[in-house]
């Protein structure tokens, strides 16, 4: 092998190395490479858990930033995250309303008002890269209402870990997918206090 072709060769694995496999269905790259901006601490991993929540709980400690998809048998898989900041913290039980891959993001009235970048995407942006839901989301409600709060992907991976949201919960895009998998429509979640009560 020539080094023309060994170098080719180890690039294509390098690129390879720097994503999650891709379904079929995938349209954008989900970046394995998005965990070297967060501290280790942050990366998923699985590990004892008492809770006395059932199976496919899934558990936010907004302090900590971590969230826990409960296993059952004193386990969980546990999720660094991103938060609200301190004026959007908040807690409470919601469930699952919806799912969505590579979601729409709209912003709300309130981040309208808030934000230049926010208003300039009044009428909605597509998914994809650079959308701030990224890879996807799940769409927190409440007593059959849509919260507008969410656990989703990021385009901003360095901020897992921080408070750094307007409310949702962020994930990395590669976290958010494996949790996506795993959970179903009417899955219960719960955010612990650590912000201010209730959802609205």
């Amino acid at each position: 092998m020539n080094r023309r072709r060994f170098g080719l060769g180890l690039l294509a694995g390098l690129a390879l190395s720097q994503r999650t496999a891709l379904a079929e269905d995938e349209p954008f790259p989900i970046f394995a490479s998005d965990a070297q901006q967060v501290d280790y601490r942050f990366r998923k991993r699985t590990l004892a858990y008492n809770t006395a929540e059932a199976p496919g709980t899934i558990i936010v400690d907004s302090r900590q930033r971590f969230l826990y998809f409960i296993l059952g048998q004193g386990q969980a898989i546990r999720y660094g995250v991103g938060v609200g900041r301190e004026e959007f913290g908040w807690s409470g039980e919601a469930v699952i309303g919806r799912k969505a891959k590579w979601p729409r993001w709209s912003p709300t009235p309130e981040q309208i008002a808030r934000s230049k970048v926010s208003a300039s995407w009044s009428q909605g942006m597509a998914g994809g890269l650079g959308n701030p839901l990224g890879a996807r989301a799940l769409y927190l409600y409440q007593n059959g209402r849509d919260t507008y709060y969410r656990i989703h992907g990021t385009d901003s991976p360095a901020t897992i870990g921080h408070k750094s949201s307007t409310g949702c919960i962020r994930m990395l895009n590669m976290d958010v997918a494996d949790l996506y998998d795993r959970v179903a429509v009417g899955t219960r979640v719960i955010v612990l206090p650590g912000g201010k009560t209730g959802l609205f």
